[in-house]
């Protein structure tokens, strides 16, 4: 992705002619927009918020083509409220729904739409992840109150990423597959594909068990969305703290089978790299489409350490994933 206003992806999606993307909350006002790119990755249409949004994280795309922006990210959990925004084919400027939770704030970066086309936020915290959707409908001009309605715990993985441990326990993005009966949820680490049965999602996230589909060593991975086809999962980093002059790039991970046993919660899956140069043709690793590979590579691996070190190494690196970012 060449053009330089993207920088921080936090949401993608894959359309019949290209991308749907935005950016999470950026000091750069040409930034906060939600971009219509082409297949090759250039931008053909960037569409402004009437009002500034305070941290985009995630979006979604329904069947109709109505565009949901989740502005649900807040860092230091000071927010009164969160938002969806929907842009709709044919509108001109996004639609602002705010919404606010019924137990105080919540970091959130993850969104996905159901079947009946209710928001579903998943939150981004280490053990359960909660779920929220709103008790009513979102209207605009009208604060709406969410309702928790369950919480998904991600099976534990070794997969290396820059966060270690906490990087394979976040939930960082979303999405939905084309033929609507699967969902994935991403960490910095994996990404957890959910057969969803008779298209209830809460259903599938609380009592399913997912197949994962490791993710290695990804920069600052948050984007995840299903190719148009279904049989690929694409996802792209923010590049905020890459090496100068580099370029987010789309990578391609190819899907488990539907037939193929999920792994159970709690198991470990062992981490799957891609050998320097060399090209992946299965679940070696990521394709890149269609752009070079991202040029930094910072995995980590776990450090054992006792119950002191653990909890120190938490709070260290709780620190560092809220300095990356320059919003609040």
């Amino acid at each position: 992705m060449t053009d330089g206003r993207l920088d921080e992806i936090s949401g993608l999606v894959a359309t019949d002619d290209g991308f749907v993307a935005v950016n999470d909350g950026s000091d750069e006002e040409s930034h906060r927009r939600i971009f219509f790119l082409d297949g090759g990755c250039a931008v053909t249409r960037a569409v402004r918020y009437p009002s500034r949004p305070r941290d985009t994280e995630d979006l979604a795309v329904t069947a109709d083509g109505t565009v949901w922006v989740a502005d649900i990210g807040d860092n230091d959990r000071t927010r009164d409220t969160i938002a969806v925004w929907t842009l709709r084919p044919g509108q001109r400027r996004p639609v602002l729904h705010r919404m606010s939770y019924p137990d105080g704030p919540h970091d959130a970066e993850a969104l996905l739409v159901t079947g009946d086309g209710r928001p579903l936020v998943v939150t981004k915290q280490v053990g359960g992840a909660g779920l929220y959707a709103p008790a009513t409908p979102p209207r605009p001009g009208r604060t709406v109150p969410l309702s928790r309605v369950g919480e998904v715990r991600l099976p534990a993985t070794t997969t290396g990423n820059p966060y270690g441990f906490l990087g394979r326990r976040l939930v960082t993005g979303a999405a939905t597959a084309p033929d609507r009966r699967r969902v994935v949820l991403r960490s910095y680490a994996d990404a957890f594909e959910y057969d969803v049965p008779d298209g209830d999602v809460l259903a599938a996230l609380t009592n399913g068990t997912p197949r994962v589909v490791p993710l290695p060593d990804e920069p600052q991975g948050e984007a995840v969305t299903y190719s148009r086809d279904g049989r690929f999962l694409l996802t792209v980093s923010e590049t905020t703290d890459a090496p100068p002059g580099t370029r987010p790039a789309v990578l391609r991970y190819p899907l488990p089978s539907a037939d193929a046993p999920p792994v159970a919660k709690e198991t470990v899956a062992p981490p799957v790299r891609r050998p320097s140069g060399t090209p992946s043709a299965s679940t070696a690793g990521p394709d890149v489409v269609p752009a070079p590979e991202l040029g930094r590579k910072a995995g980590a691996a776990p450090v054992g350490v006792g119950l002191v070190g653990i909890g120190v190494a938490v709070l260290v690196l709780l620190g560092l994933l809220r300095s990356r970012r320059r919003r609040g």
